[in-house]
């Protein structure tokens, strides 16, 4: 019964969000009102617990806030100086094929970020760089947000792994089970594991991101269209997952996202330049009368500013992108210049209403003002002049209030979904929802949880819109599980890897991270949309982690099935009319 309970705040919002296509702010704020009646009457939580959680819910909103603000600010700083006509017109000289753009801007372009900074800085980066470009809005956001899959696990400079595994593991049980390895010894072989099971995975995301471009905005509809690119498109991926994977193996969980996106795009685009492997056949949207208004978000198309005439080169227009990575590797990187952004600036509210709970905002170290000192910077490169500015700003503003509801809801609701566990004096004592949910799955699945495992990380990034907070939240359970299964350490280490993949799928569909990749192209209330394409890649990675892990775990007979797997995938989604 509890289980079902547990499970009714997550129906409500894929009935509401998904099935019912209920604007996010409506959805999320039912979803809110039915799990914090749950966690205080059923749960039997402390009112101050679900008042602390909700109080950290709206803190952390706010700081996404911030980034949809300074993300579409940049854009906007762009669009008003005219570099975005020669950043487009620079990505047409490299191909005019929308699969090769994409891949370039969303798998390579993307991992870079995922690697630099994490914390769905790709879409706010990422999304409106492709809107700029001419692609639809909606499709901007289902391919950030697909990429952001792969490179998660090492997103932030390798944080999901650092401290997502490393707090859920860090107790005396796991160390005295270990030794004599040290904690730090068991996460780099995590580590390593989950480069492998990603690098499997991942090198096919560039042709799903293909397929799904061409099936649902291409004018043919067609899935196959995607796949003409294939050549290119699996280049692309192992162009990325095979340095990704050795680094991942060889050096640590620090550098294989940014590694991998480095090398990959310095082979990937003077490849795509040259016409290597990129299809015969160029790929582009109809005109943009025949979109269909889901597509479509509520800033400007790309060539509403076309009577701003740009005269500098494409090197001085890309430049607030490249000071933006820059900046982001440097303060990720620079140990001495780390620390001092994460002690300087910072507002903590701690023991929040008398709970264990902290909120915590860093305000030189968020990706927002880096964005927001690259738009700065921006109107003295571009010598902008005042009204153009000003306009900018009070867009970016607009576009910021547009996402506030449904943020303000669905953040909260996350945070007291989290923080459920019953009070020490009620008369049943009950884990937080997320962990019922998990221990329910483990005991129904027990025999196979490898093949399972990723899907609970999954619900953890679903339900919290970070892989590092799943990981901190199951890294420790999963381990748990696996030797309640007979499974040895070393293979414990791969169940945990299954958790933080599983995890990193779960941002494809993740209500927080959606919303703010909507809010940044002004696409809101359409966030149900695009879950309902973004799932369909989330089940194939969480299957293919699951096959994967039974074949190393338990028996190589089940390579065969993740081979299978992935061409029936492909085969399914090129021969039904998958609508979503």
């Amino acid at each position: 019964m509890h289980t079902f309970l547990a499970l009714m705040p997550i129906i409500v919002v894929f009935a509401l969000l998904v099935v019912m296509r209920l604007p996010a702010k409506i959805a999320m704020s039912v979803a809110y009102v039915v799990t914090a009646l749950l966690a205080l009457f059923v749960w039997q939580a402390p009112f101050n617990q679900i008042a602390a959680a909700t109080t950290n819910g709206v803190l952390t909103a706010i700081n996404v806030l911030f980034i949809v603000f300074t993300a579409v600010l940049l854009l906007n700083t762009l669009k008003a100086s005219g570099a975005i006509n020669v950043i487009r017109q620079g990505f047409m000289d490299i191909s005019p094929d929308r699969r090769v753009q994409m891949i370039i801007v969303a798998w390579l372009f993307g991992c870079l970020i995922e690697g630099s900074t994490g914390w769905g800085t790709p879409s706010a980066v990422g999304a409106p760089l492709l809107l700029a470009l001419g692609f639809p809005a909606m499709a901007s956001v289902m391919a950030m947000l697909i990429i952001q899959s792969t490179p998660v696990s090492y997103g932030a400079v390798g944080t999901p792994i650092l401290l997502g595994v490393k707090t859920g593991l860090d107790n005396e049980t796991v160390h005295s089970a270990i030794a004599p390895m040290q904690l730090s010894d068991y996460l780099i072989q995590i580590g390593g594991n989950i480069g492998v099971i990603h690098a499997i995975i991942g090198t096919l995301i560039p042709l799903i991101l293909c397929g799904f471009l061409t099936r649902f905005f291409g004018e043919k509809r067609s899935f196959t269209e995607g796949l003409k690119a294939a050549p290119f498109a699996i280049f692309a991926g192992l162009a990325f997952t095979i340095p990704y994977a050795l680094t991942a193996k060889l050096v640590g969980p620090e550098l294989p996202s940014l590694l991998g996106a480095v090398v990959g795009l310095a082979i990937v685009v003077p490849a795509a330049k040259a016409g290597f492997l990129t299809p015969k056949e160029t790929f582009d949207f109809a005109a943009r009368d025949k979109w269909e208004q889901d597509w479509l978000g509520t800033l400007p198309p790309p060539d509403a500013n076309s009577e701003t005439k740009a005269n500098f080169s494409l090197l001085k227009a890309f430049s607030p992108y490249l000071l933006v990575i820059a900046i982001l590797v440097a303060t990720r990187t620079i140990a001495p210049l780390k620390d001092w952004l994460n002690n300087h600036a910072v507002i903590v509210f701690s023991d929040l209403f008398g709970t264990k709970i902290t909120s915590k905002t860093q305000l030189l170290y968020s990706p927002g003002t880096v964005l927001l000192l690259v738009s700065i910077v921006c109107i003295f490169i571009f010598a902008m002049k005042g009204d153009s500015v000003k306009e900018s700003w009070r867009a970016s503003g607009k576009t910021m209030l547009a996402a506030a509801p449904a943020l303000l809801f669905s953040v909260p609701m996350v945070q007291v979904f989290i923080n459920s566990a019953s009070a020490p004096e009620a008369a049943t004592q009950l884990l937080a929802m997320p962990q019922v949910l998990a221990h329910s799955a483990a005991d129904l699945f027990e025999s196979a949880w490898p093949l399972f495992a990723a899907w609970i990380g999954a619900l953890g990034a679903f339900i919290a819109g970070s892989n590092t907070v799943s990981n901190m939240m199951f890294a420790n359970f999963q381990w748990s599980t696996a030797l309640q299964i007979g499974l040895d350490n070393h293979l414990a280490a791969y169940v945990v890897a299954l958790q933080a993949v599983g995890g990193a799928a779960g941002n494809m569909i993740s209500v927080h991270n959606v919303v703010a990749a909507c809010a940044v192209v002004g696409m809101v209330n359409k966030e149900g949309l695009i879950i309902r394409k973004t799932i369909i890649a989330m089940t194939y990675y969480a299957i293919q982690a699951g096959l994967i892990g039974m074949a190393i775990i338990f028996n190589p007979a089940w390579w065969v099935g993740a081979v299978i797997w992935p061409i029936l995938f492909l085969t399914v989604m090129s021969k039904t009319g998958v609508k979503a």
